[in-house]
């Protein structure tokens, strides 16, 4: 079945299933039934589960509620049952696989411990973290409750993992601030030689910063001695089918994802290089209409064939977050 169908198929399944989600379609998509294409597919503001309780199975099948992070404003809520999480967790998987192989690593997470054992809020970190400690073998946090960078910590990781590969992981900002700006300021340096880093989140404040990817790079590899480094692109509200940037720098839309960009003035469909609103597409959201989300990230799009990487999937290239909308992302805050 092809990503359309898939599409098709979830949006009257969303609409079959959720209330809320078939008066919004009746009311802004009533041709949706003849839709033939991603564009005419539709699409929920993704602030939508900021406002309202949607969700396409009952009650007492909701395995799990995640939140988006952030301590201004109003979370996001994604409920899911034992189905659509383990959909998640097999998509992370796959897309890990196509970029790092199907091995499992030591994993150090530039965190905190207590990031993952609040369990009143299963936030984007909390997600983040545990769904990529599936791919870990042995795991340790590399900050303190105060969200201090504990050396003697790292420095007992790295002797325990001497010569092996390792998996680095932590949100952009954390990693930025916690550990790339307190080495400098305090001259350490670490061995990071062995390992590959997967960040993902709070570009907005290294932006206001202007610490560009390219930098961000190059001071991770000056202090650690890093050169594998992955960026990737999602949000909670699409939880797993998230954009991982191949070797060659690019984000590649994964297997059952698409996405399209729309004007910010007429919403319509924008060809390659333009900029606009990204819309996001993926076939794995079953237990909440998820499928086809228009976000408040600005992006282009060029084809897999821009890059050299042998990826299938579509190039997004993200350039910031539209004006109006909130300050902070979905991984801005540190919690």
């Amino acid at each position: 079945m092809s990503v359309l169908e898939s599409l098709k198929s979830l949006t009257q399944h969303h609409y079959s299933h959720c209330d809320l989600y078939r008066w919004y379609v009746d009311s802004m998509f009533p041709e949706f039934k003849q839709s033939e294409s991603l564009e005419a597919l539709p699409w929920l503001p993704v602030r939508a589960f900021k406002l309202h309780e949607l969700k396409s199975v009952a009650s007492d099948q909701v395995f799990k509620v995640m939140l988006s992070s952030g301590t201004g404003g109003i979370q996001s809520r994604i409920y899911l049952d034992q189905s659509n999480a383990r959909a998640q967790q097999a998509k992370l998987i796959e897309v890990f696989s196509h970029t790092f192989g199907k091995g499992r690593y030591p994993m150090l997470v530039i965190d905190s411990e207590a990031t993952v054992k609040e369990r009143r809020l299963f936030s984007a970190r909390t997600a983040a973290i545990n769904g990529f400690s599936i791919f870990s073998r042995g795991r340790e946090f590399a900050l303190n409750d105060d969200m201090q960078l504990d050396l003697d910590r790292v420095s007992a990781f790295l002797e325990k993992v001497s010569g092996k590969a390792f998996l680095l992981f932590g949100f952009t900002y954390v990693v930025w601030e916690q550990m790339v700006r307190k080495l400098e300021l305090s001259g350490a340096r670490l061995d990071f030689s062995k390992a590959f880093l997967v960040h993902g989140g709070g570009w907005k404040k290294l932006e206001s910063q202007k610490v560009s990817t390219d930098e961000f790079k190059a001071r991770i590899f000056d202090r650690t001695g890093c050169s594998r480094v992955h960026n990737y692109y999602g949000m909670i509200e699409q939880t797993g089918s998230i954009y991982m940037e191949c070797s060659e720098g690019h984000l590649h839309a994964p297997s059952g994802a698409d996405f399209l960009i729309r004007s910010t003035q007429s919403l319509g469909p924008l060809p390659e290089d333009q900029t606009g609103l990204v819309q996001l597409f993926s076939d794995i959201q079953t237990s909440y209409p998820g499928h086809s989300l228009l976000s408040e990230d600005l992006g282009r799009f060029y084809p897999a064939s821009a890059c050299s990487c042998g990826s299938s999937g579509r190039i997004l290239k993200v350039i910031g977050r539209a004006e109006r909308a909130e300050v902070r992302g979905c991984s801005d805050a540190v919690n």
